[in-house]
């Protein structure tokens, strides 16, 4: 769909309960994207339209699992239109195998003993185990 990708981690001041801090959470991501030559990874501490337009984006890409994912991104889309008449928002829908996950579900399942190796990418999996059991 894209010639360059870039997944850029941000700050949700609504979450606070992340496992990985931010350098963390970029380095995680670039072990499970070494083989996308085209992928990026990058941190931003700020609006996500400012962001966009100082990279040249033509469009942030936003995943969707379940409906009520929609309403939530779909207003942040139309705040981002405003601030950046210039890029698009794409949202691309996920898998039916993966509607039900989530982060929340991962370290649920994980904190309980549960498998998580159907949830992670295996390049990642014993640290998102090692951080769970450390909590």
């Amino acid at each position: 769909m894209f010639s360059k990708v870039i997944v850029v981690v941000m700050i949700n001041s609504r979450k606070h309960d992340g496992l990985f801090a931010p350098q963390e959470r970029m380095d995680l991501i670039r072990r499970c994207t070494t083989r996308l030559p085209n992928v990026e990874v990058d941190f931003y501490d700020g609006l996500l339209a400012d962001y966009a337009k100082t990279k040249g984006a033509a469009a942030i890409v936003k995943g969707l699992r379940v409906l009520s994912d929609y309403e939530d991104e779909f207003k942040q889309a139309l705040t981002n239109k405003k601030l950046a008449p210039e890029v698009e928002t794409i949202f691309l829908v996920t898998n039916t195998e993966y509607m039900f996950l989530s982060s929340s579900v991962v370290k649920e399942v994980g904190s309980l003993g549960g498998e998580i190796g159907d949830f992670v990418p295996p390049e990642i999996k014993e640290d998102i185990i090692k951080r769970i059991r450390e909590r």
